[in-house]
């Protein structure tokens, strides 16, 4: 994500002014050249597209096949209820239409497809890929496609579900520039792939890690099992669910009253509806994070961030493989 010897046109210095004094003059050229894909768009990420729009990306390319409905939108403001009923243009086309208004300095696309299908070459456009309601295999898959490509592409997950949500980061071998007192330093991070986050075992984390980490990690095991997509369980699977804590528990060495039937009753009891103000938070978070690693500056997240409406406590963990070193 190197800024390159290009210099900003007069009119992007008058329109970035504001952040320019913010984050300096190479920060936003790195900004203006890096090149973001976004798939799966629901109130979380249609929140970040508009965040990294305003903020001067080079390019925002969305995909999502669905055709629009009521049920499709939920939090998606960028998508009208007069479009629901009169369109049949993908959520893709509709948001890559309304974020061009945001900023017309921004290249928004929209591209047709199943982004784990994709080829690596595919991804060798992109600097940034962002995944939403994937299931956890479909995740791990792309993530390890974007980690095998020459260059580094950072990876980002978001997830809402009704009043908690989550994002994980993988940035690889990640190096920035530490402010200190005066003085910046030089820092790296190495981070683990979605695959070995959640393969580190349950026994090994420490004692204090949220309790969303390890309800997530049911409820995508669930639906991994079940054949269904993210999102599509009810309080009627609480049951099934229920059983498949106490044996992922029992086989972590953990009690089953570690992932407390209030927290999973929680998650389920919306399906798929998201709460507004969390997704606002939660795209103003993943936003605010691949400024950081665009433009290298500000210390980046690693690697979960978790919020809960209940006690509107924002949360990162650091679940990290055991020989990962951080210089």
């Amino acid at each position: 994500m190197d800024g390159g010897e290009e210099e900003l046109t007069a009119h992007e210095t008058a329109l970035y002014d504001r952040q320019i004094r913010v984050w300096g003059v190479d920060a936003q050229k790195r900004l203006s050249k890096a090149h973001v894909l976004v798939s799966g768009l629901n109130g979380a990420t249609v929140e970040f597209c508009k965040n990294i729009v305003l903020a001067g990306v080079g390019s925002v390319t969305l995909m999502d096949d669905r055709l629009v409905s009521e049920e499709v939108l939920g939090a998606n403001f960028l998508i009208s209820l007069d479009e629901c009923a009169n369109s049949n243009k993908s959520v893709a086309e509709l948001c890559a239409e309304s974020l061009r208004s945001f900023n017309p300095m921004v290249g928004v696309s929209f591209l047709s497809g199943d982004l784990s299908q994709m080829d690596g070459q595919f991804f060798d456009k992109f600097d940034v890929v962002v995944v939403c309601s994937f299931s956890q295999k479909d995740k791990i898959l792309i993530n390890e496609t974007c980690r095998k490509r020459q260059k580094r592409i950072a990876f980002y997950t978001i997830d809402c579900r009704d009043s908690c949500g989550e994002i994980f980061t993988d940035l690889q071998n990640y190096t920035y520039m530490q402010k200190k007192g005066d003085e910046r330093i030089e820092r790296q991070l190495n981070y683990p792939s979605l695959e070995e986050a959640v393969l580190i075992p349950w026994k090994d984390l420490p004692r204090k890690v949220t309790k969303l980490f390890f309800a997530m990690r049911v409820l995508e095991k669930f639906e991994l099992l079940e054949g269904r997509k993210p999102g599509e369980t009810s309080l009627a699977d609480l049951p099934s669910i229920s059983k498949l804590r106490k044996d992922l528990c029992e086989a972590q060495g953990l009690k089953e009253s570690h992932v407390a039937d209030s927290l999973l009753e929680r998650l389920l009891a919306a399906g798929k509806m998201e709460h507004p103000a969390v997704c606002a938070i939660l795209g103003g978070i993943l936003g605010q994070e691949v400024i950081k690693a665009i433009s290298g500056k500000g210390d980046p997240l690693k690697n979960f961030f978790y919020i809960d409406a209940a006690d509107g406590k924002g949360i990162i963990e650091d679940i990290t493989v055991p020989d990962a070193v951080t210089a």
